[in-house]
């Protein structure tokens, strides 16, 4: 009788379930395991750390549809990864997490990294399990896979000890799992779409919110026609940016705050109201206003505030049923409409005040001129990534993203130390289905401090991520060196340091020496413009183009304090 060995099963048992990267940091008792899974076919990248790991598994889940698998040691390595888990899970992205454990026969007596992993992990998780035994691996490969997948995508835990990955099975008993099939669409009830088209045909001011999950929906082509048909305008939340373009005219991010205060009908689609959309509440929102909601989680609707139209739904399928309806009556929401005017002079009013902005290019540099310099340099098509707080906020607004899934950035968690992670998955999604796609990273120098060190599994696997660090010397702002200087001479450091600076004008450029290439360092938008020519000529290596900017430098003035607390 034939036996198989347990890293040959789970490696295997992946492969038949579709999976296609592995992303971790090996050790005891995951080693041969790691072997194993590119013996299979499986890609393994290796990080250099268990949260970047973790990041770039659920990036390139949400790319492709299938979860990646982030592989990790016992103990340390699955406590780290315990925040890429939860901002999976909040996130709602596809991700399957392996750990290895210590031994059975020695839990309870201080086993070497003993950690008590499956109840750990099932707050961060839809699914977690230790198989029992080798033959049973097949069936909990493909049940967390699924679990990760059908309905709202999620996280899924596998925990594996090192007395199991030892084992072998006869071939004979091994569980048969076959690959199950593609998640069910959920279907809306047709009452209730009619219900949706009468409500939005009779709004005075409506307005539609792309959101998140359209993007995953694939959505994107049917939203178009839509919003192109209608006439409605939209806006797109962080990651709902390019389901339909940026630069469509009927797209009002520039106008958001009216458009969020003055809306009397609110159509989400695959959009959550939480903080990103501040709960739909007052003062974001019109007291009377009415929400339709469109969700693939029932327990999603009506969380908040009550919707008027609340549909769990797939938002391919709504959306088609929604534009047949509204075709059949011909309905075009015309701009010469009270609402479309109103919208239509704020955005005019606030892109002046961008552009004024932007044109203000003597240094020390600001936000605005560095990102409008940037927009007009990459490729229109590129795939961006972004974190830090004004670095990203204000990025959002002026990066465009013309294409859907081709904005990453820290999501509904918040979470700083994701670009680096996000960057590795985006680049290798286009190096194996869109080659010469470029993805640029945009950081602040902040959040470049969490994965930094992840520039060397670029360079590893010849990955060409351009690396743009907006440099403010500090967390949210810095101080310039005069002053910097002034406020540490009074004492003793780590009472006087304030607790948002960093270093002043930090060479992270430099660190590409460490791979005997070249990194940029600019102060002047000319010097912006010639390392962002040099950067696009790489086609597999990294570079990290690092710009100071006024530590001063903030987004343009609020008309509401309250919009700095949460932002669409």
């Amino acid at each position: 009788m034939s036996e198989v060995e347990a890293v040959q099963i789970i490696a295997e048992s992946l492969k038949q379930q579709g999976i296609e990267y592995v992303f971790g940091i090996i050790g005891i008792p995951v080693i041969e395991l790691s072997m194993a899974m590119q013996a299979a076919g499986l890609k393994y990248i290796g990080m250099r750390n268990e949260q970047s790991a973790c990041y770039a598994a659920q990036a390139i889940g949400y790319l492709t549809g299938k979860p990646g698998v982030c592989l990790v040691v016992s103990g340390p390595g699955l406590l780290h990864v315990t925040g890429g888990m939860a901002n999976a899970q909040v996130n709602c992205w596809p991700l399957i997490v392996i750990g290895g454990a210590t031994n059975e026969d020695h839990e309870g007596i201080g086993g070497f990294q003993e950690c008590p992993q499956v109840e750990l992990s099932r707050p961060y998780c839809k699914y977690a399990a230790r198989p029992p035994t080798a033959a049973l691996i097949p069936l909990h490969v493909e049940k967390a896979v699924r679990y990760a997948t059908y309905g709202r995508p999620g996280v899924a835990y596998l925990d594996f000890p090192g007395n199991i990955l030892q084992s072998r099975a006869p071939e004979e008993k091994i569980y048969k799992a076959l690959a199950h099939p593609a998640p069910p669409l959920v279907y809306p009830p047709h009452d209730e779409v009619i219900r949706a088209v009468n409500l939005l045909r009779s709004a005075k001011r409506p307005l539609v919110v792309i959101g998140k999950g359209a993007a995953y929906a694939h959505a994107e082509n049917i939203l178009r026609h839509f919003i192109e048909n209608t006439n409605l305008p939209f806006l797109p939340s962080p990651m709902g940016k390019g389901v339909v373009s940026d630069s469509a005219p009927q797209c009002v991010s520039s106008a958001r705050t009216l458009a969020l205060q003055k809306a009397d009908v609110v159509l989400l689609l695959g959009a959550r109201l939480n903080w990103i959309l501040h709960f739909g509440r007052p003062p974001r929102y019109d007291k009377d206003v009415k929400f339709i909601q469109v969700d693939i989680c029932p327990e999603e609707l009506h969380n908040s505030v009550i919707s008027t139209v609340a549909i769990q739904s797939d938002i391919k399928p709504f959306a088609e049923q929604l534009f047949e309806q509204m075709n059949a009556v011909n309905f075009h929401f015309s701009n010469e409409n009270p609402w479309w005017q109103q919208l239509a002079t704020k955005c005019a009013q606030n892109k002046e005040a961008v552009q004024t902005m932007s044109k203000q290019i003597s240094a020390p540099l600001n936000y605005y001129a560095v990102f409008h310099h940037l927009r007009e340099l990459i490729p229109r098509d590129a795939v961006i990534v972004s974190e830090g707080a004004n670095t990203m906020d204000i990025g959002r607004s002026m990066l465009l993203n013309i294409l859907p899934r081709h904005r990453l950035d820290a999501g509904t968690f918040g979470t700083m130390g994701v670009g680096p992670g996000f960057a590795i998955a985006a680049a290798l999604f286009c190096r194996d289905r869109f080659p010469g796609k470029r993805v640029v990273c945009v950081e602040g120098d902040s959040a470049f401090g969490f994965s930094g060190m992840e520039i060397e599994t670029m360079v590893r696997y010849n990955l060409p991520i351009t690396i743009v660090i907006v440099n403010n010397n500090g967390i949210y702002g810095g101080f310039d060196q005069d002053t910097f200087d002034a406020i540490r001479s009074a004492g003793d450091l780590s009472q006087v340091t304030p607790p948002s600076a960093l270093g002043v004008q930090v060479h992270y450029e430099e660190m590409m020496k460490m791979f005997g290439l070249k990194g940029y360092f600019c102060k002047e938008i000319v010097e912006l413009q010639s390392a962002l020519k040099e950067a696009q000529k790489l086609t597999d290596k990294p570079t990290i183009i690092n710009v100071a900017i006024n530590p001063s430098s903030d987004r343009k003035p609020q008309t509401f304090n309250w919009l700095t607390e949460s932002k669409l």
